[in-house]
Parts: structure tokens; C-alpha cells; sequence
């Protein structure tokens, strides 16, 4: 008998948290209700990130700056990446990344865009057109421009940088350890998509593979409020989605170190360790195992 109450009970409560996460989709008498809330879900759903702690400078016993890739070719990472396709057939709330960078870009909810990862030269929306965009002459176009006709608008082929050209995303963060609580914490400072550069969308696969570049660093504090309005799709359970915030936050990625602040003007890993992938990959898990290692130290000397 408690066996069959607790079964009822977790069919309740599955059921009713599956009609809230899917946005009204158990409750929609038509298909054109889905993805709409209610008054009652909307003031439910308006949650702010959770706020970073203040943290004085005089309490931060270490810390190191590192840059880390997130390869969306490994499944973990799949979740940055899909879907490539903003078709409106899928969920209004699942979107790829990079879609939800652009679109709050766009729209002004995101406003801190740099073109380098140290925040010293910043962008407006009207300057990323020229990295995400480009128009060339199309064949007929330069024929037309050969023999003397005017050329138009209909004769450029228009090539742009879209979710599925996203290959990487790169961050920049710093561990640090906190000696009011006596731990090691991360904090994430950038983000920056990475895709081949647009002039080189024309040349082919092999050209494009060669030229990846980073479009744009964005300083995360700025795009979180942005990013704990989106939702990442939950492979486990669609019922129960995460937002980009705190999948970022809590880094549900797998990552390599590329680069780490030196005295060497933060040169990267491949800088000094040339066409060698694995030594670069061993050299990317000797800078982790020293901001590993520190922790354990405090603990044990």
C-alpha cells in the first residue's frame, strides 16, 4: 500500500513539474498555447542569477588566470552548440549559445563586447556585422562587372556566421583561494565564440579550418542576467532545464588550457611548445594539476 501512495505521489509531483518546465504544454487546448505562461508562472519563473559574493582583495591568499577552449565537438559540450538551426519548429526557449549571445547583443541586453580577451577595446553591435557578415561578387556579378554592366544587390553572394560555424567557445577565469573560507573558488570573467574568419566562408571546409578565429569576447557578469533567461535542453530529464548561467557557472564543460598568465606576457601553450599536440595537451594538464594541487597543499602542510 505506502508503495503504491509513493508512486502516486511521484506521478503528481513529475507531472506537475513537467506542466510547468514545458511552458503550459499539458495545459494547451490548442497548439499555439505552447511555450505561453500564465501570470502565476511567469512571477514563479523571474528569477535573478544568484548574486557573486563580495570578495576583498585582501582576503584572495592566491590565485591564477587561465584560458581554457570548450571544444563543441565532445558530447558534453553539445549542449553550447545545439540546436544550429533557429527554424521556430523547436521550443522558443532552446536556442544555442552563440544564437543567445547575438540576439541580446542585438538587443542591447548585452553591452560589454571587447574584441580581445583582456576587455581593453570594446565593440558595438554595428562592428561585429563586419565579423559575422560578408559579400562577395558572385560569378554572373563579375561577369556583369567585366564587360561594363551595373552591378546590384542580387549579384553579391552573402555569406554569414551562423550557430552551426561555431566550432569552440574560449573563456578566461580565475581560481582563487579564499582564506575567509578557506577554499578554491572560480570565478568567469569572458566568453568568447569561435568560428573560421567570415572572408574565408567562400574558400572551402580546409580554408575555414585554418582560420579560426575568436569573433568577440563578451565579459560575463555583464551577460548573465541575459543568459539565467535561457534555457539549456536537459538530455536526463527536458523536464528540469538549466539555464546558460548556471551551466557556466558550475562549469558543466570539458575544457583545455591554452594559455595562463606568465612573465612571459601570458604567452600560450603553443607558443613555446611547437606542433606537438600531445606535449601541449600534457603541459595544459600540468597548469591544472598546479591549481589543484595548491588546494590540497593548504590542507596538508
Amino acid at each position: 500500500m505506502k508503495k503504491q501512495v509513493f508512486i502516486v505521489l511521484f506521478t503528481l509531483l513529475f507531472c506537475t513539474e513537467q506542466s510547468l518546465a514545458q511552458n503550459n504544454l499539458l495545459n494547451a487546448k490548442v497548439p499555439q498555447e505552447i511555450g505561453f505562461q500564465n501570470a502565476e508562472q511567469l512571477a514563479a519563473n523571474n528569477t535573478s542569477p544568484i548574486a557573486y559574493g563580495y570578495v576583498d582583495d585582501r582576503d584572495v591568499l592566491w590565485s591564477k588566470t587561465i584560458w581554457e577552449i570548450i571544444d563543441l565537438d565532445e558530447r558534453i559540450n553539445f549542449p553550447y552548440y545545439y540546436p544550429t538551426i533557429n527554424n521556430g519548429y523547436l521550443s522558443a526557449t532552446r536556442q544555442s549559445l552563440f544564437r543567445v549571445l547575438i540576439d541580446n547583443i542585438k538587443s542591447g541586453n548585452i553591452n560589454e563586447i571587447y574584441s580581445t580577451s583582456y576587455f581593453n577595446d570594446k565593440l558595438t553591435a554595428e562592428d561585429l556585422e563586419e565579423r559575422l557578415e560578408s559579400k562577395k561578387l558572385s560569378a554572373v556579378g563579375i561577369e556583369k562587372s567585366n564587360s561594363g554592366e551595373q552591378v546590384t544587390e542580387d549579384d553579391y553572394d552573402i555569406y554569414k556566421i551562423e550557430t552551426d560555424k561555431v566550432v569552440q567557445y574560449r573563456i578566461k577565469g580565475t581560481w582563487y583561494v579564499n582564506k575567509r573560507l578557506g577554499e578554491l573558488k572560480y570565478r568567469l570573467l569572458g566568453i568568447a565564440p569561435v568560428a573560421p574568419d567570415v572572408s574565408t566562408l567562400s574558400e572551402g571546409p580546409a580554408a575555414m579550418a585554418d582560420a579560426l578565429v575568436p569573433l568577440f569576447w563578451v565579459w560575463f557578469p555583464d551577460a548573465r542576467e541575459a543568459l539565467n533567461k535561457s534555457q539549456v535542453f536537459n538530455t536526463r530529464n527536458s523536464s528540469q532545464p538549466i539555464t546558460f548561467d548556471k551551466m557556466l557557472n558550475s562549469r558543466r564543460f570539458n575544457t583545455i588550457i591554452y594559455q595562463e598568465e606568465n612573465v612571459y606576457e601570458d604567452r600560450a601553450v603553443n607558443q613555446y611548445i611547437y606542433e606537438d599536440a600531445l606535449r601541449q595537451l600534457l603541459e595544459s594538464e600540468r597548469i591544472q594539476s598546479v591549481i589543484r594541487d595548491f588546494e590540497q597543499d593548504l590542507w596538508n602542510n
